[in-house]
């Protein structure tokens, strides 16, 4: 089975505009995110740990 990376970072965003959060496991799709919130102009938080990234959405009474 092939696995769109892209593909896979376009959903995990898409999650992210719905209100929930998306976790990256690896370096490469931290980027693909990263990359993909910054065209979309989306302001997230990102909880770095030593297993990856936590992508947290942000609501309107935060920061």
């Amino acid at each position: 089975m092939v696995i769109d990376r892209k593909q896979l970072a376009r959903t995990k965003v898409a999650d992210l505009q719905s209100g929930r959060s998306a976790y990256a496991e690896t370096r490469e799709m931290t980027a693909l995110i990263k990359k993909e919130l910054q065209s979309l102009n989306i302001d997230v938080h990102e909880d770095v740990t030593s297993f990856g990234s936590w992508f947290i959405p942000k609501t309107q009474d935060q920061p």
